[in-house]
């Protein structure tokens, strides 16, 4: 007799695996995706502070470097001291920072009102790495037998910027303000014997302005 035709095979609507099922879940790999995302983007984020700091760094430098301190005739109501006693005073101060300081130009004033409230200014140019920690060194230069400048902290630069500071020394037994700015091009002093420490401060702001420019 003839054989039946077999029963039709029953394909199954989806595909069937090489592998025995399981009931684990495949590991996901977005979580890695995601660190991987977070890592380069904190990266790219600390190489862009680096630039921008070093970029600011190396613009500060440039706008500063160029820098001319002149002794001007007349600041407010200080006259620039002429005679013999003033320019010995003045260039004995000139010469003894450029002992100390390596610098391209300096210049040395005394300067008065006339009721004997000198101003002892003298400074000078050249390229400053370090501004700050070079104006802690010339205060050294004013410190002698009677005591180093003691006090020294931060005051306002004034426009030109940089770093400016005030201490104290002894002058006949009494407190002298001692003031100095440092920035990358120039470095200067100024002693305030019979004034107080603020309007010393902001005494030298003024003979700055009149005293300092840039190329």
């Amino acid at each position: 007799m003839p054989e039946s035709p077999a029963d039709p095979v029953e394909i199954a609507p989806e595909p069937f695996t090489l592998t025995e099922p399981t009931d684990e879940e495949p590991e996901s790999k977005e979580p890695r995706s995601r660190t991987k995302t977070i890592v380069l983007s904190s990266l790219l984020a600390v190489s862009l502070a680096g630039v921008g700091i070093i970029g600011y760094a190396g613009w500060r430098i440039a706008s500063q470097k160029d820098a001319t301190l002149t002794a001007p005739s007349q600041v407010g109501a200080l006259k620039l001291d002429t005679s013999d006693n003033g320019k010995t005073t003045a260039d004995y101060l000139q010469t003894a920072l450029s002992a100390e300081v390596d610098l391209d130009n300096a210049i040395g004033a005394v300067y008065s009102t006339g009721d004997g409230k000198d101003v002892l200014f003298f400074g000078g140019t050249t390229l400053f790495w370090t501004p700050e920690s070079d104006l802690d060194t010339a205060f050294d230069l004013v410190s002698d037998d009677q005591g180093a400048v003691t006090g020294l902290h931060d005051v306002p630069a004034g426009p030109l910027g940089g770093t400016m500071k005030c201490g104290t020394t002894k002058s006949d037994g009494t407190d002298m303000p001692v003031c100095g700015w440092a920035d990358h091009g120039s470095l200067a002093l100024a002693m305030f014997p019979g004034r107080t420490e603020p309007d010393s401060a902001k005494l030298l702001q003024e003979i700055r302005a009149a005293a300092q420019t840039r190329s």
